[in-house]
């Protein structure tokens, strides 16, 4: 699985260019969009949002959560910076029956909740649910980043995250986090799981070091001058990001043969049709190009090769919280570490398998998706002993 990541970066890193010039951050940039190297804002992040859920037809609000300029007495440099501007949080919510219980959905890497375009519907016709943008991604405040250490870029997402529920006065709540988000997801079930009541991981990044994950074929590709590079780019901190700014205005070119060429690979059927794809493929390019802030995170994050530097694997035996992973049957994040973990848990813990699905499984195949969020969340839909028994809808697996 890491071999596709690997040589993902090799091709993004081989197209890059020598030198990058700075984002607009902001709609008051001087120049108009057309003239600019990078032709993006805040406010063209916005507007692409706005035109990619225009697709949903349930209603929603769209809010920029106040969160503060940093927690009461804390040294860690979780969202600081040069300025102590009060940070917000991107958070669309749907409209739902009453009394619905509240799904959370975090994004993944180099992501933003619009990726879930395609699940608002169905999913909010049984749970009130809500999407976020993580602190640094998407419209959410790009502050610069200023962590240092692991410790320190997970508690920029999980106590962000952590002031966002108290801001939105959530008490308890489905946890949704997929691939880099599950990690993240993971993580803050770990130290708040009070406020958790089931955590859903798809995909989720992270539950391996490297060290428990050999690869031979990454050792050997790091032997390579090619591999001597790539490696150092990451120690770096070269994102996939900084191409597609050092490209300019061939920037979205790239992007929109990237979502064409991707989001199409392991479909159901239902692959995303001329307008999805061009709507999508604009949001995406805003999303990614706007300034650099939680992407900063990767290399403190994970080694290179995706290996996470404190695998969740370890921490299997404090889990407190019911989970769920769901994974496509061509995911390269192998759902076998998931397995792993699930031998040191104490708490209940399914693993489910949906066909025609890859890493954005909620993309290949949304109807089978949202069958395993649905059963996974039987037992809080359905309150009562029979739910459990329920078996799994026709077409997923159980791992």
């Amino acid at each position: 699985m890491h071999r596709t990541v690997t040589a993902k970066m090799a091709e993004e890193v081989s197209r890059a260019v020598a030198s990058e010039t700075a984002v607009a951050s902001s709609s008051k940039w001087a120049w108009p969009s057309v003239l600019r190297w990078v032709p993006t804002s805040t406010d063209h992040i916005i507007a692409a949002e706005k035109r990619l859920l225009s697709l949903v037809k349930t209603p929603y609000v769209q809010e920029h959560v106040n969160i503060g300029s940093g927690p009461p007495g804390s040294k860690v440099r979780w969202f600081r910076s040069c300025s102590d501007e009060p940070r917000f949080i991107n958070t669309v919510t749907f409209d739902s029956k009453d009394g619905s219980p509240t799904l959370v959905m975090v994004h993944g890497y180099g992501a933003s909740q619009g990726f879930f375009f395609r699940n608002f519907d169905a999913l909010a016709s049984h749970f009130r649910v809500i999407a976020i943008d993580q602190l640094g991604w998407g419209g959410s405040s790009r502050p610069d980043f200023t962590c240092k250490s692991t410790e320190e870029t997970e508690a920029w997402f999980i106590d962000s995250f952590e002031e966002w529920r108290k801001a939105k006065n959530l008490n308890q709540f489905i946890l949704l986090g997929h691939s880099f988000g599950g990690y993240v997801a993971s993580k803050y079930a770990l130290k708040h799981p009070e406020h958790v009541q089931h955590l859903i991981l798809v995909g989720p990044a992270g539950f391996s070091s490297e060290t428990e994950q050999r690869s031979e074929w990454l050792t050997k590709f790091r032997a390579t001058w090619k591999g001597t590079i790539i490696n150092h780019l990451w120690e770096s901190n070269f994102t996939p990001m900084k191409v597609i700014r050092g490209l300019g205005p061939w920037g979205p070119d790239l992007v929109r043969r990237y979502t064409t060429a991707r989001f199409g690979s392991y479909s159901s059927g239902t692959i995303l049709n001329e307008r999805e794809a061009a709507l999508l493929t604009d949001y995406v390019y805003h999303t990614l190009v706007a300034k650099a802030s939680g992407e900063l995170c990767l290399k403190y994050i994970f080694s290179f090769g995706a290996f996470a530097r404190k695998p969740l694997l370890q921490c299997s035996s404090d889990w407190k919280v019911p989970t769920t992973f769901i994974y496509g049957y061509e995911d390269w994040m192998n759902y076998q570490g998931a397995q792993l973990a699930r031998e040191g848990m104490k708490v209940p813990c399914d693993i489910i398998r949906v066909p025609q699905g890859g890493h954005f499984v909620f993309i290949d195949n949304p109807s089978g998706f949202h069958s395993a969020v649905v059963h996974a969340c039987r037992k809080i839909l359905a309150p009562n002993l029979e739910a459990w028994e329920e078996p799994l809808p026709e077409g997923l697996t159980s791992a």
